[in-house]
């Protein structure tokens, strides 16, 4: 078979000093690097007793958010799977109920809403895509479990608690919540 190129390069095999054979000098080099480590700075926390501060643009665990009123503000639009690079949010609609004024802000409202965090990057796309700021990437950590099915978050453990709400501002940019102060537009009003 003929070579592809007539390129060859010729390699020399040169012989070893008495030195060299011994291996010492590399053995020393080699614990001269180890030696060294010992005396600079641990990269490494003690996590439990330590906690490392996050960014403050960090994305952690999803959080469906509840207007002033207690209710729900997710409409079930569907921007925020559709936005959702990595199709991680499923969603059915259906139509609110007469006497579930209280319990949900539009006429329409997710009645199944589901993210599996197994396939979640984190991306924030979510947020940006929903009309109604209903849904936040909070800086909790996503808890670890041994099951897959315990990764599919369902409204029960999305939906933020009324006595306890979670705290989004670090999220929303100055511009956001200057712009949310306007009542010009439609959607600042709550009437």
């Amino acid at each position: 078979m003929q070579s592809l190129t007539n390129r060859s390069k010729v390699v020399v095999k040169k012989e070893m000093s008495f030195w060299e054979k011994l291996y010492l000098p590399a053995i020393l080099g080699g614990l001269k690097i180890t030696i060294s480590h010992f005396f600079k700075k641990k990269a490494t926390i003690k996590y439990p007793e330590v906690k490392r501060d996050y960014a403050p643009v960090y994305r952690g665990l999803h959080v469906l958010k509840r207007d002033e009123n207690g209710a729900e503000r997710c409409t079930a639009c569907g921007l925020c799977a559709v936005a959702c690079p990595a199709e991680a949010i499923t969603m059915v609609a259906a139509e609110r109920k007469p006497g579930e004024e209280k319990l949900y802000r539009e006429e329409k409202y997710a009645s199944v809403y589901e993210i599996n965090m197994l396939r979640c990057i984190f991306c924030g796309l979510c947020e940006e895509a929903c009309p109604k700021e209903a849904i936040f990437l909070t800086d909790k950590l996503v808890p670890t479990f041994f099951e897959r099915g315990e990764f599919v978050y369902g409204k029960n453990k999305l939906v933020e608690d009324k006595d306890n709400p979670v705290d989004i501002s670090k999220r929303q940019t100055n511009a956001v919540l200057e712009f949310k102060k306007n009542k010009d537009f439609q959607h600042n009003r709550l009437d």
